[in-house]
């Protein structure tokens, strides 16, 4: 029997990439996207090949919701290739980037490329993929712990990821008759470089640890494990649901 696949999108780095890391050491086949960085999609293929799994990364720009499509088609060859059967059981929506604008400054293309990139591509990407999702399969998609609290500079960041809450309950909804679930993981502030690596400044950091119950900055390890285990029997009976992992930022 073969291993179950997981599709990431933007795992080159990041949270993307600890997602695939923890996935693989389930003993799960990674297929994910990267933007542009071929030499760190390599690292993390070769990576997740060192704990026994296969892997294969394709590029996907999120900025453009058409391509969602073609990375899937991509994904889906790639498998019948491999394993004779195009489906596959895990869908982790995570690419995204950052901008940092008050609502009185922010640019019709600034909002367009939050739209895109966070909700259009999510939606139609998740489009895409449906056909070949299997029975008991899941989708996991990346949220914001802004989507509960407010920091001025990020609304139309964090709108996108309201709707994608939104979305993810339909998910939930639609696919239950195929006994597929559909989750939300909304991280707190994370040390990577999203959004210009804001979260690795020190004073920044200082101001999240005194907000947070747990009294630091959260890293990209913290996600990757709560995205594993949604993807096990353990994780199946969480449905429809946002799950905040942030440290207990602003409790």
């Amino acid at each position: 029997m073969s291993n179950k696949t997981a599709i990431i999108t933007g795992a080159s780095r990041g949270l993307g990439r600890d997602m695939a890391i923890n996935l693989a050491k389930n003993g799960i086949d990674i297929i994910f996207s990267y933007h542009s960085n071929t030499t760190k999609a390599a690292e993390v293929i070769a990576e997740i090949n060192s704990y026994g799994q296969k892997a294969v990364a394709f590029p996907f720009n999120a900025n453009h919701p058409k391509t969602g499509s073609d990375f899937i088609i991509k994904a889906t060859e790639y498998l019948q290739q491999e394993n004779g059967n195009p489906n596959f059981d895990f869908l982790i929506n995570n690419a995204g980037t950052g901008t940092f604008n008050l609502i009185e400054s922010t640019t019709e293309n600034q909002f367009d490329e939050m739209m895109n990139v966070h909700l259009k591509s999510v939606y139609f990407l998740t489009q895409a993929a449906l056909p070949f999702i299997n029975k008991n399969g899941s989708i996991i998609n990346i949220s914001s712990g802004l989507t509960r609290f407010s920091f001025p500079g990020m609304s139309s960041y964090a709108i996108m990821k309201g709707a994608i809450e939104t979305f993810t309950r339909y998910l939930a909804k639609e696919l239950g008759s195929r006994k597929i679930t559909a989750n939300t993981i909304a991280p707190g502030a994370i040390a990577t470089d999203f959004a210009g690596g804001s979260n690795k400044e020190e004073n920044k950091q200082t101001i999240i640890s005194n907000i947070t119950a747990l009294g630091r900055v959260g890293e990209p390890e913290d996600i990757g494990g709560v995205i594993a285990f949604l993807c096990t029997e353990k994780g199946k009976w969480i449905n429809g649901q946002r799950i905040e992992v942030s440290g207990g930022m602003l409790v």
